[in-house]
């Protein structure tokens, strides 16, 4: 327990004076917008983990300045299942990590860029026994019990929408169709199916949420709603916001002195009002780094203004000590930039998205308003619920319990969205998936050497990006020590170039690989493709005999290393440091540990459904 901890177990801290902590009989630590004490839920999430069958550790932590902590917690048997965890206090960051980690083994997100194999794909269910498949159409219709009108006029505007669009990537299983996932439409409790592909791949972590009690965890995950969209509109639109009063932050003394670190420690900061007016429960904090003349926005939401703010200043250093906020960007006019899409993902993904100086303008767009939508956590929802219907937007929720916790899943069209609709047939995770089988028996392959080539046309044709993992295309957690980790599509042509023979268009894309993506390479990869560069630019050389420079070659690149290119010019071995993947995926154990986990999860669904 650290020593600002102790001090919390002496004497009660008023609420208002501090706003984020009260003790009671000495042992217990409530917070603003929790149910329980951060002991007993620290205490509970980690015996049901337990009993649950997964072993997690603390990873790492961090304390960069007074009341900011950050924990980092990860499963000793899948280091793929991991969260983050923040709060002004040890305990609470701990409690934020652990809910987090409810949230996403309750709702499959661990699971979400994965492929589960045929096992699961054909098994009792894939996602949840309350799922519902619906057949493909013999016109690849979207099938009739899926989605109400208002969704498919969001999701589908122009009717274009087929329903192989929208097979999910975890099971990838075409013969038994789409898989919908049951949500209650609030605004008259109607069930309604959403395909788990518009979920994976328009709102991935979004609206998302754990808690003690289904009344905190709805709020928390409607708080993340509106504070993802009000700060996509502020960024986009570039809004200037106002400065929230020195005589209001001195109500919040834990975090004025965060803040008081922070500028000490030669980072300006801004704190503004993100309310557009008192409408939305949102905070805006920016930290400005004159060190490299970038800075970094963040952004937190929840009813309770204090609750707000001190989310949004731990939010500000979360993963992060001092010396690694020196990665962001510089502040630009160009606010068409600003406004893109990509930048917009960006600032989803990491916060270092481009930021408009009109952010900071004196004169703001929106005068300051000392909101508050607090209250118990059922007023809150309520109230956050309101907001929704005054903007006429719907909201769908998907309730999880099956892990002894409360956990949700929340969908707001139009503003919880994470990623366009267009993306269903622009960047669908399931694009990939009809060539996992094809592109997984590559390495032992003895195809006709057009054949090869065919697939490149393939490749091309259907519009994949040569920057895409290939990993990633396929739905595979492949580890980290073999070829298939850092392989693009790029890299992938200039293999299939060699094994089809093509050595000028294979020169390309050793040339391509060497540049785009040489700088993720084992030593040893890389100076295999320095290597066959060189012996695919002597191949163009007819005047010169490469018996010649072989000696060169050898202490140059190594004998290893001229071997295995000279492999690949001849097309006997072309897909170096790929190892052959059978048809369990048991040439992945990264992959096998990630099913075990999943394997636990499914006999707990399993159960809870079976009563």
């Amino acid at each position: 327990m650290s020593r600002r901890d102790s001090a919390r177990h002496i004497k009660p801290v008023s609420l208002r004076a501090f706003r984020t902590t009260k003790v009671i009989f000495m042992t217990q630590t409530f917070i603003p917008g929790k149910d329980a004490a951060l002991e007993d839920s620290i205490a509970r999430f980690q015996q049901k983990l337990l009993d649950l069958g997964f072993h997690i550790e603390e990873a790492s932590w961090l304390n960069p300045v007074p009341n900011v902590w950050s924990v980092h917690i990860r499963d000793k048997e899948c280091a793929l299942c991991f969260t983050n965890g923040k709060g002004a206090t040890k305990k609470a960051a701990l409690a934020s990590a652990l809910g987090e980690y409810f949230e996403r083994l309750s709702t499959n997100y661990f699971f979400a860029d994965f492929w589960l194999g045929e096992t699961i794909a054909n098994g009792p269910f894939v996602h949840y026994p309350n799922e519902k498949w619906f057949p493909l159409t013999e016109n690849d219709d979207v099938p009739e019990g899926l989605l109400d009108a208002r969704l498919r006029a969001f999701y589908d505007p122009e009717n274009e929408l087929t329903g192989s669009q929208l097979i999910d990537l975890q099971s990838g299983n075409e013969a038994r169709g789409i898989c919908g996932l049951p949500f209650t439409r609030q605004s008259d409790n109607q069930t309604v199916y959403i395909p788990m592909n518009i979920i994976g791949n328009l709102y991935v972590s979004n609206g998302m949420s754990a808690g003690n009690t289904r009344n905190e965890a709805r709020v928390q995950g409607l708080s993340e709603v509106f504070e993802r969209y009000v700060k996509n509109r502020i960024i986009a639109e570039s809004i200037s916001l106002p400065e929230i009063p020195a005589e209001v932050m001195a109500r919040y003394p834990a975090v004025m002195e965060s803040i008081a670190t922070l500028e000490a420690e030669g980072f300006p900061i801004f704190a503004y009002d993100g309310s557009l007016g008192g409408k939305y429960p949102v905070i805006c904090v920016v930290l400005f780094n004159p060190a490299n003349g970038t800075c970094f926005a963040s952004f937190g939401a929840h009813p309770d203004f204090g609750v707000a703010l001190e989310r949004t200043v731990t939010e500000l250093l979360q993963g992060r000590g001092l010396k690694d906020l020196d990665v962001f960007t510089p502040p630009t006019f160009d606010d068409e930039e600003v406004a893109e899409h990509t930048n917009l993902e960006t600032h989803f993904i990491d916060s270092s998205g481009l930021i408009s100086w009109d952010l900071f303008k004196q004169d703001a767009d929106y005068p300051f308003t000392d909101w508050s939508f607090s209250g118990t956590t059922e007023e809150e929802f309520a109230t956050l619920m309101a907001i929704f219907a005054a903007e006429d937007k719907e909201v769908y929720i998907a309730d999880y319990e099956h892990l002894g916790v409360y956990a949700c899943r929340i969908i707001v069209p139009g503003m919880s969205d994470i990623y366009p609709a267009e993306d269903l047939w622009l960047a669908n995770n399931n694009m990939g998936s009809h060539l996992r089988e094809t592109l997984l028996s590559l390495p032992g392959s003895a195809w006709n050497k057009e054949d090869y080539l065919n697939l490149i046309e393939q490749l091309d044709e259907e519009g994949f990006d040569d920057f895409t993992r290939v990993r990633e295309l396929l739905g595979l957690a492949t580890g980290a020590d073999n070829g298939w980790y850092t392989l693009r599509v790029g890299e992938l042509k200039a293999m299939l170039a060699l094994a089809g023979g093509d050595l000028e268009q294979a020169l390309i894309w050793t040339e391509w690989t060497m540049e785009f993506n040489s700088s993720v390479f084992s030593p040893a990869r890389a100076n295999y493709y320095r290597c066959l560069q060189t012996l695919l630019l002597l191949s163009q050389e007819d005047a010169r005999q490469p018996l010649q420079y072989l000696n060169a070659f050898i202490k140059m690149y190594g004998a290893e290393a001229v071997e295995a290119t000279s492999a690949a010019l001849s097309g006997e071995a072309a897909f170096y440091g790929l190892p052959a993947v059978d048809h369990d995926l048991q040439a992945f154990p990264a992959h096998q540990s990630l099913l075990k986990a999943y394997d636990k999860l499914q006999r707990a669904k399993a159960a809870y459904w079976s009563k």
